[in-house]
């Protein structure tokens, strides 16, 4: 049994496969996903788990190089919680930027937050000097 981080097996596994440059998406419960990425769904009722919640445990097991949220995220549980966990401010594009930028991503991780543009990506870096 792992000793601490994440330990919901599905995150777990995919967050293992992750490499430099990959995104990873921490959703509301809302975020239209294409068919195409894998999702991890978090999502039990409105509100639960909180997005704060799981970015606070994601960013305590992965390296994260740059950050987007939605320009309309400021004021939200996106904005200054995401800024203020991460060495620079997360970059701020439109919704559908953002909502574009999905398709791209190797995972997203569902929350249940039901707070509007409670979103970001997160590219992932290395624990080591490049």
């Amino acid at each position: 049994m792992k000793r601490s981080g994440i330990i919901n097996a599905p995150l777990a596994g995919h967050l293992a496969r992750l490499g430099h440059t990959d995104l990873v998406v921490v959703a509301d419960a809302g975020l239209p996903v294409p068919a195409n990425v894998p999702v991890v769904d978090l999502a039990i009722v409105f509100g639960l788990p909180r997005f704060t919640d799981v970015l606070d445990a994601l960013l305590a097991d992965i390296v994260v190089e740059h950050a987007w949220v939605s320009e309309p995220a400021d004021g939200t549980a996106a904005g200054g919680w995401v800024d203020a966990r991460l060495d620079a401010p997360a970059e701020r594009i439109a919704h559908d930027d953002l909502k574009a930028m999905v398709a791209r991503a190797q995972l997203v991780i569902r929350t249940g937050e039901d707070t509007a543009y409670a979103n970001v990506i997160l590219r992932c870096g290395v624990p080591f000097a490049v």
